[in-house]
């Protein structure tokens, strides 16, 4: 059993976290202030090759693999969840459709610049009444004349609202399927769609700096070959983008743990009270510990569905298992370390003010721990 990382995994892994400590950290406290979106940021990590990590140089990326991806987005939640938030719902909700199922002329068209980093792109699954029910789709899209024409609401697309974004890959429902259920499509809506309109970003309590928003569609018309993959795969699809994605919000997790604790052991070794550093008291001691063994035990949980994808093995209950359980941890080790900081803590000049907020969408998104458990049942026979 080798747990070394490959020279490649290593070089990746260093060069995001000096990214990150040298661009993003000093940026996280006043883009999260100004709800501002990082585009200088997007472009940095565009040139420095992030955003095509998974991808095949042929479709514009660098040839990496998901785990040298996952460490690059764990490195950089360690400075700001926001910033990894963005890279990650552009790799893996964005990006990785188009790469799964995409035919060689929209991988060209929209994956190429996507890898590169010059464009964004959302993934529209969710919608108003369609969360952990992602099957209770209303978005509707019917052919006209060689057109498919869209109309619905989705909710809470990350991503689809920037001014570099693309477009936006929808799930719709194209007709019913010979059981009488609904027949599921990806459909593909760029932009610049007419009937396509975007709200103003949502103000959040936690990633503040990521673009977040709702869609409206209205007799929105886009091209029959817009249609991404197999007509009615659409669920089976997004389930799929769903799985990688999950590995994405663990490393976010975890990463976000990771930043949490250096906080609070620098705190508590500098922080004194009675005489001595509170990190001597065993009280404080211990839940640096805990924080630690934790962190170890989310991370390597992470790392090896990420293995598992670039082995070609059945990750899904890996990353289900590694999405829950490091979201759960980030919960745990940013409020032990808002509890170290004491008053400090709770004061929006300090990172774990900030850091406690950001968690909490861990534990949601992507398949909230609830449907997380839901689906562990199922794969452990229950």
């Amino acid at each position: 059993m080798d747990f070394d990382l490959t020279p490649e995994q290593e070089a990746i892994q260093k060069l995001a976290r000096e990214f990150a400590e040298g661009e993003v950290q000093p940026r996280a406290a006043e883009m999260d202030r100004e709800e501002r979106f990082p585009y200088e940021l997007v472009a940095k990590m565009g040139k420095l090759g992030f955003f095509g990590l998974p991808f095949p140089e042929s479709e514009g990326g660098v040839g990496a693999d998901t785990t040298s991806y996952a460490l690059a987005v764990m490195e950089i939640a360690r400075a700001d969840a926001s910033t990894a938030i963005t890279l990650a719902a552009a790799v893996s909700l964005g990006a990785m459709p188009f790469h799964l199922f995409g035919t060689r002329a929209q991988k060209e068209r929209y994956l190429v610049p996507l890898a590169q980093g010059k464009q964004l792109w959302g993934f529209g699954l969710t919608e108003p009444e369609a969360g952990s029910d992602a099957g209770n789709c209303k978005t509707r899209a019917h052919l006209e004349n060689g057109s498919w024409i869209v109309n619905g609401t989705k909710a809470f697309i990350t991503n689809s609202g920037t001014d570099i974004t693309g477009g936006t890959t929808i799930t719709a429902v194209t007709g019913a399927r010979s059981d009488g259920k609904p027949e599921i499509s990806n459909i593909i809506v760029p932009q610049e769609t007419p009937g396509f309109t975007r709200s103003k970003k949502y103000r959040k309590m936690g990633w503040r700096a990521s673009d977040t928003r709702e869609l409206s569609f209205s007799d929105a018309r886009v091209p029959q070959e817009n249609l991404l993959g197999t007509r009615g795969e659409g669920f089976r699809q997004f389930l799929t983008v769903l799985d990688g994605g999950r590995i994405s919000v663990a490393a976010l997790s975890v990463g976000l743990a990771m930043g949490a604790y250096d906080e609070a052991l620098q705190y508590a070794k500098d922080r004194r009270a009675f005489g001595q550093p509170i990190a001597s008291f065993q009280s404080v001691a211990f839940k640096l510990v805990d924080m630690v063994a934790q962190i170890e035990h989310a991370k390597l949980m992470m790392l090896k569905a990420a293995w598992e994808k670039d082995h070609g093995r059945d990750f899904v209950y890996s990353a289900s298992l590694a999405k829950l359980y490091a979201g759960e941890v980030s919960h745990r080790v940013v409020n032990d370390a808002v509890q170290i900081h004491g008053g400090y803590g709770f004061i929006e000049e300090y990172p774990v003010s900030r850091m406690y907020r950001d968690q909490k969408i861990n534990e949601i998104g992507e398949g909230t721990n609830e449907v997380q458990r839901m689906i562990l049942a199922k794969l452990i026979g229950i």
